[in-house]
């Protein structure tokens, strides 16, 4: 496929994975609401077609980063190919870390509806329910370093490359930075509360714009080769 072709279908799968990523946490975090395990297993086993729902859309956008890993990668490897190698790894690690994760929430919603012999002691069920209900953010942290990290090495292609405006490149850069700064943070238990959502934002609107533009402008020729 050609750099432009590359470059709108990245536009597009950004859009679409952020269309299915966000859903999917507003669905999960509805369905599991409740004050205490006992009560949000409850509320999951009430809403087990939104889970089965969010298994799915979760699903997509793991495949959405395998997209977005190899069509960034033949946008940026004439820039480095090595750099650009490194941040398909990172992506692509993305994609498989969110969907093997999933098992872990199907796992949840049968714990949630077992009945019968197949049900587990109540106990057992409330520890392993605790363990598997831990806080989303802490959840995603390890998948999204990976993702921060990839976007970091793309962003400093695209702006080295001068392959997209040097002001939404360094966009990227700063927003990938933050993450990759304050995602370990996070798992050291340094940064708590609303904080862990925040440095999220800068983020989206770099990802939003990048879509945006790779759909209507697409990506000029690394500087390199224009040399």
């Amino acid at each position: 496929m050609t750099r432009t072709t590359n470059a709108r279908i990245a536009g597009f799968t950004l859009l679409f994975y952020i269309g299915v990523a966000f859903p999917s946490m507003v669905l999960f975090d509805r369905a599991s609401r409740g004050e205490g395990i006992a009560a949000q297993l409850e509320s999951i086993a009430q809403h087990a077609s939104e889970v089965r729902l969010v298994v799915v859309l979760s699903l997509l956008g793991s495949f959405s980063a395998l997209v977005l890993a190899v069509t960034l990668y033949r946008i940026t490897r004439e820039q480095d190919p090595d750099l650009a190698m490194l941040a398909l790894t990172c992506r692509v690690a993305e994609g498989v870390i969110s969907g093997v994760s999933l098992s872990e929430t199907l796992g949840l919603l049968w714990l949630a509806t077992a009945t019968g012999v197949n049900a587990p002691d109540p106990a057992a069920a409330l520890a392993v329910g605790g363990y598997l209900l831990k806080p989303p953010a802490e959840s995603v942290a390890v998948t999204a370093t990976f993702f921060a990290v990839g976007s970091l090495l793309f962003s400093y292609l695209f702006l080295r490359g001068r392959m997209i405006p040097v002001a939404l490149a360094w966009l990227g850069v700063l927003a990938s930075v933050l993450l990759v700064v304050g995602l370990p943070l996070q798992i050291a238990g340094v940064l708590r509360g609303s904080v862990t959502q925040l440095i999220y934002l800068p983020m989206l609107a770099f990802e939003g714009a990048l879509a945006l533009w790779l759909i209507i402008k697409g990506v000029a020729a690394p500087s390199n080769r224009r040399a």
